[in-house]
């Protein structure tokens, strides 16, 4: 192709410098095709960097961006000079592409395949004197790191979801997995909690329905006891006025007689 896929700026990584302390650095991708086309990110230096995200799809003419940050650094380089690198490769990809289809074989130097590849120099500098933010660069500085155990759970869990940069290999989605692993446990947690609650109140309606049905019960045995209480005393009062009657025609029969 004549014209390159994606416009990459700034065209260095640029950190500004302070021992035991992080900082990152943004880099804009700009697709400047009529094409669909997917992008990764890969390093020299695996564990000192995580970059998020690390791959990605660009619709055409529109901007996307990626943000690098390194890692509190225990030592300052010799005269500032770092000699890590960044390799970005492009590649065009069919329109409906999502970022889930991109694998290791996406960007293989196939025969007619165009792969664009850019490096990109990582460049430290001394922090300035009072601002925070280097509009030039676009580079901004982040809460200091401190080597304490306190400080480095902290780290943990802020940047738990980061993906590091594997050297000339895709990103490890080592604690992004252990990310989705907590959220399920929390989640099947939940479910669980949910369960039991709906069980307790399955068993206390039961509960419920038993008294009602025993009050019931003890009801409906008072009303039959009343009743036989009732058709007794009517079967007496027959049977005495049938005695009755049959006396009175006895006696009659026996009159005349």
């Amino acid at each position: 192709m004549n014209t390159e896929l994606l416009e990459i700026q700034p065209e260095e990584v640029k950190f500004i410098f302070e021992f035991q302390k992080q900082s990152s650095c943004c880099i804009r991708l700009t697709n400047r095709s009529d094409h669909h086309v997917a992008f990764k990110v890969k390093t020299t230096s695996a564990k000192k960097y995580c970059v998020r995200p690390h791959t990605g799809i660009i619709k055409p003419n529109l901007t996307c961006s990626f943000t690098v940050t390194m890692q509190a650094q225990n030592a300052v380089p010799s005269d500032f000079v770092c000699k890590d690198k960044f390799l970005i490769q492009s590649t065009i990809v069919p329109k409906g592409t999502k970022e889930e289809h991109i694998t290791s074989t996406t960007f293989s130097k196939e025969e007619g395949k165009h792969i664009e590849e850019k490096r990109l120099q990582v460049i430290l500098v001394s922090p300035p004197s009072s601002p925070v933010l280097s509009p030039m660069n676009e580079i901004s500085r982040i809460r200091p790191y401190n080597a304490s155990p306190e400080s480095n759970d902290e780290f943990a869990q802020r940047y738990s979801c980061y993906a590091p940069v594997e050297e000339g290999i895709e990103v490890s989605k080592t604690r992004k997995s252990v990310c989705v692993v907590a959220m399920k446990k929390e989640q099947s947690l939940a479910r669980k909690h949910t369960e039991e609650l709906r069980l307790s109140n399955d068993v206390e309606e039961m509960k419920s329905k038993l008294r009602e049905l025993e009050s019931l019960l003890r009801q409906e045995k008072l009303r039959n006891n009343e009743n036989t209480r009732t058709k007794g005393q009517i079967g007496f009062q027959f049977l005495f006025v049938v005695v009755v009657g049959l006396s009175g025609l006895y006696l009659g029969y026996m009159l005349k007689s």
